[in-house]
């Protein structure tokens, strides 16, 4: 779904809330019922079963229970992380972050704070630096550069290197967002800054490396071409990792989220044979030593 589809008047969605929505909308046409039905059960309205399957509004976890044994659904682990992504979306509708103070332009505003409420992040960059590993020079240099964005956000460029080094803090609080990172090695040798810059943002890489919280791995050249080349994504997970995934997918031109079930399993299947494919974190930091000595 785009940035146009999440409003409806003066109705705001949110990311989770569509997931959430989406997943009960499949377990009510797989049981065989109706909204009308479902509004039944929980004593409302057709119009409210239909804000929720639509994400529109938030989801009380009597709800989910009643809808579950209408729809049969008996299994704790599937209505657990109904329960928790429910939890987590209520919770980021009225959340108030570091992350407003700074101008996000579009997408990005409900990016971080959906970053900020993840238990786990795969990523995949096949041009960049992934903005959780970015250095300040890093950032600075992406937004001294015209090239390398299409467009340049209302935040002034100090606000969004500031931006980018807060975002940093997620992976050594308590508790740290897990993240899986997969690096395409032209993201290594194209640097904004030029060397200083390079040497710099290397070593930063290595150092997070070695942070329990971080997994990295290096997809190098000699791996051969796969189907993500042409853009990067990032799946996050709010409670178990392939429960209620969503991901955040980046063009030059456009950003999108997948929310959907089966698209968002075929996002994780992608990622994991990118990276079965890479350089295990030994070896991945290996040659992250060996690039620095190029430099």
């Amino acid at each position: 779904m785009t940035v146009d589809q999440t409003r409806q008047g003066n109705s705001t969605t949110s990311v989770l809330g569509r997931r959430l929505g989406a997943e009960l909308f499949k377990l009510r046409t797989a049981a065989g019922f109706t909204q009308p039905q479902a509004a039944t059960a929980l004593s409302a309205s057709t119009a409210k079963v239909a804000k929720l399957e639509g994400g529109w509004v938030p989801v009380r976890d009597p709800d989910i229970r009643a809808l579950c044994e209408l729809y049969g659904i008996r299994d704790p682990g599937r209505i657990g992380s109904l329960l928790e992504l429910a939890k987590v979306d209520r919770e980021r509708r009225k959340a108030k972050g570091w992350w407003q103070e700074f101008s996000f332009p579009g997408v990005m505003q409900e990016y971080i704070a959906l970053e900020n409420a993840a238990t786990t992040i795969r990523a995949w960059q096949p041009a960049f630096i992934p903005g959780l590993l970015q250095t300040p020079e890093y950032a600075r240099g992406l937004r001294e550069n015209p090239a390398a964005q299409v467009t340049k956000g209302p935040e002034p460029d100090e606000e969004f290197v500031a931006a980018r080094i807060a975002r940093r803090r997620r992976l050594t609080e308590k508790p740290a967002l897990s993240l899986r990172a997969v690096i395409y090695e032209a993201a290594l040798r194209n640097f904004p800054g030029g060397a200083p810059t390079a040497r710099a943002q290397i070593e930063e890489l290595v150092n997070l490396a070695d942070l329990p919280s971080v997994g990295l791995r290096i997809y190098p050249f000699s791996a051969g071409t796969h189907a993500a080349l042409n853009g990067s994504f990032n799946i996050m997970s709010f409670a178990e990792p392939g429960a209620m995934d969503v991901v955040y997918v980046e063009g030059p031109l456009a950003e999108r989220w997948v929310e959907g079930g089966d698209s968002a399993a075929a996002y994780d299947e992608l990622f994991e044979r990118i990276a079965e494919l890479a350089l295990d974190e030994q070896g991945s930091v290996s040659f992250l030593h060996d690039l620095r000595k190029e430099l």
